[in-house]
Order: C-alpha cells, then structure tokens, then sequence
C-alpha cells in the first residue's frame, strides 16, 4: 500500500495573464534531492529548499521576454538551462545575478524542451521533433536542424485524428515511430509516465474518461525488428469511477512497480485519497518520494511512501521487486509531450544499461577505495533510490566511512556527499562525532553551517571550538567561502539597513544615547542629539563570518557547561566576538532586522545571553585589559538604558493592568469612541 502524509505549499503561483491556465512551466529536479527547480509562466525561475520551504535562488528575464519551456538543472555541468523567445538557450550558475549578462546562444529552430537526467548531459527537443545534445548544440547553434514530423504528416494526423510516439534512442541511434490504439470518441492521451524496469519501458498514459493504459517498449531494440509504422500494443490497467463524467483535467504520475498517483478535477478516485482546495490542472511531478501539485493558487508538497506488501510475500512465498529493479522515468529517460500536434516522443538520455542502486554495503567498500567524483553520483544514486526508513539506517554507516577515509587520506574529502547526507535531515551530532571535527580541520565552513542549523545535539566543547575556528580564520579567507545564500542575504542588508532612529532623531525599544542618561536636564537639543555611536557603529567582522556567528549564536546550549569551553577563547577574540554582539544588538534596537526577510537569525534575547556569557567567562581580564575599556563602557550604557526603559514600563504598569481587567461594553454599535484616564 501507499502512504501520502500531511502536504504543505512549497510557494505560491499566479495565472497567466488574460488566460486561465496557471502560471507554471513545470519543476524539475535540482541540484540534490531536497531543492527544485520552478518555472512560472511570467518571467521568473526560483530555486527552492523543499525541508525549508524557502527560495534559495531566484532569476527573471528582461519585460517582454518569454520563457519558453522549463529550466533544467544541468548535473554534469552544475549549471542551469533554459529557452527564452522559443530559439535563446541560456546557460548560467547560481552565482550569476543577471540573466542577461549569463552564456547565451541564439539556435536556427524553435525549441520544445531542455530535457535532463541524472550524470546525463541534457538534450534539446525542438518543435520539428529534431533531437540534439545540448554540449553539440551550443557548440555550433546555428546549425542546420532537420524536420523529423514532416508538415503533411501532421496536417493529415489531424484529419485523421491519428496519435504517435516516438522512441529517439542515441546508442545506437535511431528513431521508431508507434502509433496507439484508438477507438471513437477517444481523443489523445492528457498525461503520460514511465518507468524502465528490467530490459523495458513501461508506459502509463491517462484519457479523460478515466481509463490508464499501459504499454511495454524494450529498451533495446531488435536488428531485425520491422520498419516503419509500428503498432503500439495497451492493455488497461486502471479505470477511475468516473461514471458518465470525463476529467476537466488530470495528469499520472508512476511511483513504483505497483503504485500511481493520479491528480485529477472531476475527483478521479472513490477511495481513500486527498482533497485538493482550488482548480486542478493537468500538471504532476514526483521527486525524492514527494509529489509536487499545482493547485488553486499554489504549488503544493506532498510527502508519500510505498510499501510493498502481498499475501505471498507475507508468507515468504514470493520474491518481491527490489528497489533497484524500478527506476523513476526521470533517471534514465525523459517523456516529452507535443500536445499541439498529437505527437509524443520518449528520449533515451542514457545508454541502454540502466545502473541499479547498490546495497548499503557495497557502497560502503565502493567508499574505501572509489574517487571522489564516483563516490559523489553513487551516494546520490543511493539517496535517490533508497526506502526513507533504510535510509535512516544507513545513512550514519555511510558518513562514518567518509569521515575515516577522509581521516586517513588527506586527498580525500567528499564534501558534496556530506552535504547530501546532511540534506537528508538523518543525521545527527551523536550519529558521526567526528564529522564536524573533520569539517573545521579542513576549514569547511559550508558544511559546519549546515551542520548547525540541523544538529540538535552539538555538545558545547563543539560549540565553542567552532566559535575559536571562526575568530581565528581571516575575514579575507572566509569571504570566499560559499555558505547559505539567505544567512549571507542578512548580514548584507543589516549592515547596510539605516536605523529608524537615525532618520526620524528618536530612541527605540530603550535604547538612549549616553547624553540622555545623565543627569541633564531635558531640553529639546538634548532629545534630539543622536546617538554618538551610531556614527561609528560599522560591522567589526566580514559579512559570511558574520553569518557564520549568526548560526552559533542561535545553537543550544547549557550555561553550566559552556562557560568553561569559553575560557579558552583569546582576549582579542572575546573582544571581536563582544563587538560584533554590540553591533547586532544597536541593529535591533533600532529594528533594522525588522525590515529583512530572513528565515534564521538570532533573537535579541540570544544576543544579550551572549554578552552575559563572555562577561561572565571573562570579567577579570576585560576589566583590566585597556583594549577592552571602550567596550566594556558602551555595553555598561546599552544595559543602563534597559534597566531605564524598564524602570519607565513599571511607572504604568499599573495603568496597563486596568486596561487589562477593564469590562468592554457590548453595546458600542459600529462605531465608538472612548476616553479613558489614566492616573
């Protein structure tokens, strides 16, 4: 049986304008399993983090250009592609920020779709039906592209209301063209899937009256076979209960050997199944056992597993399919749809092997021996195709064989397969100690970010020899380390983000400059001093070290056993570390952090127990330490103008308090107003 857990929405979409379809090209499989790739209609391509939910990257092109079919994520080259004004192909990597200034190359036909594959390089299908690699294409764009659907053939498909497959196979190369079963009043099929199990494709197509057909295509095809036309045996395999009704719309999608998940708008199932709030379209995707659905006004997740299970597999009676016999139709080929022409090809992107997952532990003696780049596609290969719950299992096996290779190698060190274990969100501090310990040798500031933002459990000597391995790495070496996106974002904005007070010559939640704390008498010159600090409140660290002291400041910890660790930190590193809190702390006084869209940054209240902390581990030495006076005087003040704020809240405490217990009268109709006297 198959189980869809609680959805979420991964992001919202609009409608094309002046048309009622959805405002969405299509999404594709990123650069690991827990990001995607998601094409509007518009002018917009956004990378997502699907664990967080939250865009990672987002590119447009210039007003009045169009996108013509979805972008892809190149695996072998790590870069992204995408087709804008039909024949502009467009090659660019998540550093790059303006489109226009990206590789761009015009091509002499118009293109249908980029179409991409694991450890592949992509193809690109064009209009005509003609099929090229992308590496050759751009090699020479303007190159001659011949018409495979000729325009008779399709003027006379039309009349004849005929519907075609073609089958575009590169080892050897060669082109089979299948015609499908028809029967009166059965127009082509609205979705397709696939997938490739043992030595054939199995094709699922779905029809508006409900009926999903299935039909078998070797993989690799006879010598001997005919030529021509060939006809393209189904046999139905699934009838929705639709009754006299036909689907508005739908779309299939194959999960395993045994499960589809179909989508569909009348409801396509009686059985157990999910509602969907909003329009349904035709539009389905699965990645990584998560299926992605548009719907209404958004782009929804929702999580699923399958489980084999029959009587005589129950009994130990039947051999079961293992996972590495099914293989997604996204791994080894790709289905594309013409839908204006009623034509539909499948492309083979791979050779005709198709390479199976190995076990757990085959891939760890592949570990002990294979290189990096190897290492890399059968850990993803693994993560791609294992079950979540043996994953959950191995993946600590796998990271302790990383982490002691990787000890005792020097030329060995994996980091985009510790990231991909960390993606999996099953791993954890206790699980492989020495990851992180690996990570800050090697200075692998990227992966120990990651880390802390998904380990729970980091011990607080951990904690405080990362804080050490921070302070003591230059600003100009960390700068060129790559870290999260949206931490680096923060940190941009926040430096340049200009305080409220600053622009309007007022005082925020309790912070007073130091000549409004004296003794002074209140004259309007005095209130509308500005704060002598504000002129020289500049970011004492670089912005990705800044970034990296966010994630620390926001890691759990006890007081009890923290304070020791934090001894051991040097007086010039207390006093940077105490400055940069400083500095954070002016920042959201004066809400600055207010006006920055961030999903992780460190409360005000984790910035003050900071300070306490390193008052606490460090007092003897910063009160006698001249470096430090300067310092420890402005945090003296910023606490001064606490205590004043909260001593000026309990004045009116008591006021707040009748406010509070006051009986609001219910006859106040549509409008009111009421005066209350505060004593």
């Amino acid at each position: 049986m198959a189980s869809l857990y609680e959805g979420y929405t991964l992001c919202g979409v609009g409608t094309v304008q002046n048309s009622s379809n959805i405002g969405i090209l299509g999404v594709e499989q990123g650069r690991d399993i827990d990001h995607v790739l998601v094409t509007d209609s518009s002018r917009f391509i956004t990378v997502y983090k699907v664990s967080d939910q939250r865009p990672t990257g987002s590119w447009s092109v210039k007003q009045g250009q169009m996108i013509s079919c979805p972008a892809v994520f190149n695996t072998q080259s790590q870069e992204y592609v995408v087709v804008t004004d039909d024949k502009v192909v467009r090659v660019w990597n998540k550093d790059d920020v303006n489109l226009e200034k990206a590789f761009k190359a015009t091509v002499s036909a118009d293109v249908l779709r980029v179409l991409s594959a694991t450890d592949s390089e992509p193809v690109v299908l064009f209009c005509c039906g003609a099929v090229r690699f992308l590496d050759l294409l751009l090699a020479s764009p303007q190159q001659p592209i011949e018409h495979v659907l000729a325009e008779d053939e399709i003027i006379s498909t039309e009349q004849r209301g005929a519907h075609c497959l073609y089958v575009q196979r590169f080892d050897p190369n060669t082109l089979v063209k299948h015609r499908f079963e028809t029967e009166p009043g059965l127009s082509a099929p609205i979705s397709f899937s696939a997938t490739c199990r043992g030595s054939n494709i199995h094709l699922l197509y779905l029809y508006l009256n409900g009926s999903v057909y299935e039909s078998v295509l070797p993989l690799r095809r006879s010598s001997t076979g005919a030529e021509g036309v060939l006809a393209l045996s189904r046999s139905l395999c699934l009838s929705l209960p639709l009754g006299e009704e036909k689907l508005m719309s739908g779309a299939v999608v194959v999960l395993d050997e045994a499960h589809v998940a179909v989508v569909g708008f009348p409801h396509p199932s009686a059985g157990p199944c999910k509602e969907m709030a909003g329009r349904i379209y035709s539009q389905l995707w699965c990645y990584s056992g998560k299926l992605y659905i548009p719907h209404g006004k958004m782009l929804s997740v929702i999580p699923f597993e399958c489980q084999k299970s029959s009587l005589g597999a129950a009994l130990g009676k039947l051999k079961q399919t293992s996972q590495s016999d099914v293989h997604s139709f996204s791994n080894a080929l790709v289905l594309s749809v013409i839908v204006t022409c009623d034509f539909f090809f499948i492309i083979f992107l791979q050779n005709s092997d198709v390479k199976s997952a190995l076990t757990v532990d085959q891939l760890i003696e592949h570990i002990k021996t294979s290189a990096v780049e190897d290492v890399q596609a059968e850990v993803g290969e693994f993560i791609r195709w294992t079950p979540q719950a043996d994953l959950q299992l191995a993946v600590g096996r796998l990271a302790l064989e990383l982490v002691s290779r990787s000890q005792t190698h020097a030329n060995f060190y994996p980091q985009c397969v510790f990231l991909q274990l960390l993606e999996t969100r099953y791993l954890c501090y206790s699980v492989c100690p020495e990851l992180l310990s690996l990570a800050m040798v090697k200075k692998d500031f990227h992966l120990c970010q990651i880390a802390f933002q998904i380990f729970s459990d980091i011990p607080e000597a951990v904690t405080c020899s990362y804080l050490k391995t921070i302070l003591s790495t230059p600003d100009s070496e960390m700068e060129t380390v790559n870290l999260d996106t949206d931490s680096v974002m923060f940190m941009k904005e926040l430096t340049r983000a200009q305080s409220r007070s600053d622009e309007e010559g007022g005082q925020l939640n309790g912070f007073c400059s130091p000549a409004l704390e004296s003794d002074v008498s209140d004259t309007p010159s005095n209130k509308l001093q500005r704060d002598p600090l504000a002129l020289d409140m500049s970011c004492p660290v670089g912005l990705h070290k800044g970034a990296l002291l966010n994630e620390v400041l926001q890691t759990a910890y006890s007081e009890r056993p923290l304070l020791p660790h934090l001894k051991d930190l040097t007086v010039p590193q207390v006093i940077v570390f105490l400055q940069y809190l400083r500095f954070l702390y002016f920042k959201y006084c004066h809400d600055a952090h207010k006006q920055i869209r961030a999903l992780r940054t460190p409360s005000i209240s984790q910035i003050i127990d900071w300070v306490c902390l390193l008052l606490d581990a460090h007092f003897t030495i910063l009160a006698v330490a001249p470096e430090a006076k300067r310092l420890v005087s402005d945090l003296h003040k910023f606490v001064r103008s606490q205590v004043k704020l909260y001593a000026e809240l309990g004045k009116i405490e008591g006021s707040l308090q009748v406010l509070k217990n006051s009986k609001r009268s219910e006859d106040f109709g549509m409008y009111a107003i009421q005066v209350i006297e505060l004593f």
